[in-house]
């Protein structure tokens, strides 16, 4: 492994966010494909500080939404990671895996591979016990990734920051717990 990354995969890099991926995680945030199970669109303002944010919990926690990179070309591809879930849901506490792509990446395998490698790192130097998820019942396509890399449908929930009437406002929840991976 080489000292450009915290850990890697076979194709992808997981990193520190650099001033350079602002562009394009901004771009990438405000394409209503990409964004489609999200409540919004997000400004460049509004995903700088979400970039800010993912860097605070990385500095707090010792883990974050990492960027990923593709190792062949060192192209940005989007985020995939842990953060600290803080609402009041089945798994307060504990980490919850999540990933958003450019959609030029999407159908090749990156988001269950990254997720691999994510909770292989969870697992192994993090020592985490379990990691869960969470996404609208409506998205399909992460509820796939989630079932891909083992988690366990554990329930649903409605989500507290989101406004009643939301069509996203209806969420599943997902577990795995280290015993099942290693």
């Amino acid at each position: 492994m080489t000292t450009r990354y915290l850990f890697e995969s076979e194709r992808l890099g997981f990193r520190r966010w650099k001033e350079r991926d602002r562009k394009p995680f901004a771009a990438m945030s405000a394409d209503p494909e990409v964004m489609q199970y999200f409540p919004q669109l997000l400004a460049r303002a509004n995903a700088d500080r979400l970039i800010d944010r993912f860097e605070a919990h990385m500095n707090d926690k010792g883990y974050t939404m990492w960027a990923v990179e593709k190792k062949e070309d060192s192209s940005f591809i989007g985020f995939i990671g842990l953060l600290e879930i803080t609402m009041d849901i089945s798994g307060q506490g504990f980490a919850e895996i999540g990933w958003r792509l450019d959609k030029r990446y999407w159908k090749k395998g990156f988001a269950v591979e990254g997720a691999q490698a994510c909770l292989a790192y969870a697992f192994g130097p993090l020592g985490m016990t379990s990691v869960f998820s969470f996404t609208s019942t409506l998205n399909e396509p992460s509820q796939t990734v989630m079932k891909r890399i083992g988690m366990t449908k554990e329930g649903e929930f409605e989500h507290p920051k989101l406004e009643q009437g939301s069509p996203l406002k209806r969420h599943v929840l997902y577990r795995i717990d280290r015993e099942q991976v290693i």
